[in-house]
């Protein structure tokens, strides 16, 4: 499996998540509009299987080690989305999962990976469920999905970006989230294939900045000790996914835990939509009308819609 990952890649996923995945809706707003002095188009992964984009990309690579027949047991580590959309590609494929957990995890994300069949391993921290990873891969002759730093798992999330300009017309620039960077790989080779003056951007905490300083030194910086709510963004890139992110990104918009609370009631309130702390760094860039934005058309890819509303409003006043 190559590290590069091509846009035939990524219409061959398509082809595999046809009648599988979920075409999501593109959703625009007044208000969003006028706040952020833009025209924005929110492509709702919310709405996708498992509630997430990471159905796309787990399928796709499952589906792959279903046709070559190298295994009937699939395995990753995850926190969350990742497990979920492997959990459930692999109960529609015919294939056993297991998805092993490091603490901390969301407890809705975990009883939802167990309720799509997956065989569950909880593990106290990261080197913990390293360890555990390779006791499955050896007793059950398993084959590793990773949640980011796959070739497969990069295309299925580049055909986010097929449908969206299918949807929307005339796109100027494209903000989605960037954790360990499967999607906005994905996205970016999708989008330079059919309109190289498109501007991507990655948004990312600024408690768990590691993207900007490994695109800036263009070596991965490691996420040791990283502070913020956006559970899904707490990881370093990988070695497929910074030298796309590097030669295709146009900029990393930083974002505030105060500005992702905010992103996330305005998205509750006015968008009528539920994200997650996640998705919401993307929406807070057009909130603060970030000036390379304004007058523009805009895609947002909001990336997930699996949060315990409740667990987090005590730490900010209401705005």
């Amino acid at each position: 499996m190559g590290i590069e990952v091509f846009f035939e890649d990524i219409l061959r996923a398509r082809e595999t998540l046809r009648n599988v995945s979920l075409i999501t809706p593109v959703k625009t707003n007044a208000e969003l509009d006028a706040m952020a002095s833009a025209t924005v188009f929110l492509k709702c992964e919310t709405a996708q299987r498992t509630g997430s984009f990471k159905f796309r990309g787990a399928y796709v690579a499952t589906a792959q080690i279903k046709r070559r027949e190298v295994s009937q047991t699939v395995v990753t580590i995850s926190s969350g989305n990742h497990g979920q959309g492997l959990a459930l590609a692999a109960k529609l494929l015919g294939l056993s999962a297991h998805v092993v957990i490091p603490k901390p995890y969301i407890s809705q994300k975990q009883r939802a990976i167990v309720q799509h069949g997956a065989h569950v391993i909880l593990a106290d921290d990261r080197a913990s469920a390293a360890q555990a990873l390779q006791e499955i891969l050896e007793r059950e002759s398993a084959w590793p999905i990773h949640a980011f730093n796959d070739s497969q798992v990069i295309a299925g999330q580049g055909t986010i970006m097929l449908e969206m300009l299918q949807q929307i017309s005339n796109l100027d620039a494209v903000l989605a989230p960037v954790g360990g960077g499967g999607l906005l790989s994905g996205l970016c080779v999708a989008a330079h294939h059919l309109n190289p003056r498109l501007a991507l951007y990655a948004c990312e905490p600024l408690g768990a900045a590691d993207a900007a300083e490994s695109i800036r030194q263009n070596i991965i910086v490691p996420m040791t000790n990283p502070q913020t709510l956006a559970d899904g963004l707490r990881t370093s890139l990988g070695s497929r996914t910074l030298p796309i992110l590097k030669r295709h990104l146009a900029n990393v918009f930083l974002v505030s835990e105060e500005e992702i609370l905010t992103a996330i009631r305005f998205s509750q309130e006015i968008l009528k939509l539920e994200i997650e702390p996640s998705s919401a760094v993307a929406v807070a860039p057009l909130l603060r009308r970030e000036s390379a934005l304004v007058g523009q058309r805009i895609g947002v890819v909001l990336t997930g819609g699996n949060v315990d509303m409740g667990s987090f409003w005590h730490s900010t006043p209401r705005a």
